[in-house]
């Protein structure tokens, strides 16, 4: 007997909810989209009608609905709603960052440890099929000396439908330092530090030492313009030079991918994967403690 799919609640409805979120968790096979929910209640409304899914206005009413809960929401906003979503016993697709401070992103982390749900956060270049066969190639070939990774993208223009307050306060350090941090964690080991320094605007200078002795570089901001925006990373050693895949813009099947592995281990009771809150609470103690030390040399 074939079981139900797994009900699956939506909390944010503005852009990224409605491109990318929505398509996908309507798309990903054992996978309902079944709730809305927003704080915008009209927009609610709205993104369930066109998924045929409950929009509700109670956010305890919402949880009680489903089985798990995608995020796409800021994360000062996704934080307490998904550490709250964790101990009611909710399993977890989380947004990078988890949070905007330490406390935040650990209490999160904690609760999905304490209450044993599945989490996955959507660190969007970990989930490319491509990108994937490159880690797969890079990894096993080992014996890299260092990587260098650089992220220019243009959601300050006020063009952008990514033109949000919480990325004009945070900048690239808080929305694209993530992915790079997680790739290069992924392909050259976890990262044991990082220095950080600034340049103009909102671009952010890392240098990650990873353990078992390799270091890359990264810089990132959101104020490249479209002309400079693109992504490009490399692994580098004496004997080679390995390139990353170049992006494409459809993000929905790297988020599908991420989902169907969400349900898989809802199904099977497994609670950890390599992309794991656990993981996204590490990855922003990096991100925190680069933006400690940038603000440390401002003043």
């Amino acid at each position: 007997m074939t079981s139900a799919p797994l009900r699956f609640g939506l909390v944010g409805t503005g852009y990224w909810a409605r491109i990318t979120h929505a398509p996908a968790l309507a798309a990903t096979e054992d996978i309902e989209l079944a709730a809305v929910w927003g704080r915008d209640p009209r927009a609610a409304a709205a993104l369930a009608v066109e998924h045929q899914a409950t929009a509700f206005e109670d956010i305890e009413a919402f949880l009680a609905a489903v089985d798990g809960v995608a995020f796409a929401v800021p994360p000062d906003v996704q934080a307490p709603i998904a550490a709250a979503a964790a101990r009611a016993g909710k399993h977890l697709m989380l947004e990078k960052p988890l949070a905007t401070t330490d406390a935040g992103a650990d209490e999160l982390a904690a609760a999905v440890t304490q209450s044993q749900v599945a989490s996955i956060v959507f660190f969007t270049l970990r989930f490319r099929a491509e990108m994937r066969a490159w880690l797969s190639e890079v990894t096993a070939h080992g014996d890299w000396a260092g990587g260098l990774a650089s992220w220019f993208g243009s959601s300050l223009l006020e063009s952008s439908p990514f033109n949000t307050p919480w990325r004009r306060d945070k900048g690239a350090l808080w929305d694209l330092a993530p992915h790079l941090i997680s790739l290069l964690w992924a392909a050259l080991g976890p990262v044991t530090s990082v220095t950080a320094d600034a340049g103009p605007a909102d671009v952010s200078h890392l240098i990650l030492h990873h353990q078992g002795g390799a270091s890359s570089t990264m810089t990132v901001s959101q104020n490249g313009g479209e002309a400079a925006a693109g992504f490009e990373a490399y692994l580098w050693s004496d004997r080679s030079r390995s390139m990353a895949p170049r992006l494409t813009p459809d993000q929905v099947p790297a988020l599908s991918t991420a989902l169907a592995e969400l349900a898989g281990n809802i199904r099977s009771g497994r609670t950890e994967h390599p992309c794991d809150a656990r993981f996204g609470r590490d990855v922003g103690h990096v991100v925190a403690e680069a933006q400690r030390q940038i603000d440390q040399r401002r003043a």
